[in-house]
């Protein structure tokens, strides 16, 4: 696979992973890649855990899927993020950005457009959306045949200093080698957020993974294989669409936007 391809590829997995364990040989190449990436005056301040252990990976599954319906029930979740839900392909074409859930069961389909509101909320909890969300979640995280948890340095990553940006930026830089690895290997990656929704949920995967203290966890991944005809869960939604160039890119100054690449680039180009 040629690297734009696997650029163009890259996606987040929403649904379930084979059940298959990720081999050695590939649990060394993401880890191998990542370590490629580029880091402030050579510093490498990334730090990784790899977890196989079937009491450990359900146990984070019971912090995520108890920190999903906690942050989805009282309304949190939606109101830090409503700005990015569409209900619509219009919707989406318009905004080319954020997330169109264009699958939704039946029974909250007439609800899609008021969850934002606090009679939505409200009508969510009374069809137990958030107790749904929460079991489907553990179910996928424990599901999962391999976690990768990230973590940075703290004599490098020292938040208020310029040392903090640099090792975000290189953390970054090395997930993005990882991600695009795992298009290249057929595997699949999602991010476990939830806990970080709710206050003290990220201390518990802490505990869970033995965080040293000069460490500091910054993300936990579910990785594995990924079924040729992925069953997409319940409530899903699809995050294509990118904006068209001339949204994101100026000319000489940001005064004038970029002209004549929104279309699909020739050969060569």
């Amino acid at each position: 696979m040629e690297l734009r391809e696997a650029i163009a590829a890259r996606r987040t997995t929403n649904g379930p992973f084979l059940p298959d364990p990720v081999s050695a040989e590939h649990q060394r190449i993401l880890v191998e890649v990542a370590a490629r990436a580029p880091s402030q005056l050579n510093s490498q301040p990334w730090r990784f855990v790899l977890v196989e252990s079937r009491e450990t990976i359900e146990a984070v599954a019971a912090v995520s899927g108890r920190s999903m319906r906690t942050a989805m029930g009282n309304g949190t979740f939606f109101e830090r993020y409503k700005r990015y839900f569409r209900f619509s392909e219009q919707e989406m074409e318009r905004t080319r950005t954020g997330m169109f859930f264009d699958k939704l069961p039946a029974p909250l389909r007439p609800f899609s457009r008021s969850v934002f509101t606090r009679w939505g909320q409200a009508a969510m909890n009374v069809l137990r959306v958030p107790a749904t969300l929460g079991e489907q979640n553990r179910q996928l995280v424990a599901g999962s045949p391999l976690l990768l948890g990230v973590m940075l340095d703290r004599a490098e990553y020292r938040p208020g200093e310029l040392s903090a940006f640099y090792s975000l930026f290189s953390m970054g830089a090395a997930m993005e080698n990882v991600w695009l690895t795992t298009t290249e290997l057929g595997l699949g990656l999602q991010f476990i957020s939830f806990p970080m929704e709710v206050p003290g949920a990220w201390d518990e995967i802490v505990e869970l993974l033995a965080v040293p203290d000069d460490l500091e966890l910054m993300a936990v991944y579910r990785v594995g294989y990924v079924p040729e005809q992925a069953h997409r869960p319940v409530i899903d939604w699809t995050s294509s669409q990118r904006r068209h160039v001339s949204q994101y890119v100026f000319r000489e100054t940001c005064r004038t936007p970029q002209e004549g690449w929104d279309g699909p680039a020739g050969p060569g180009r």
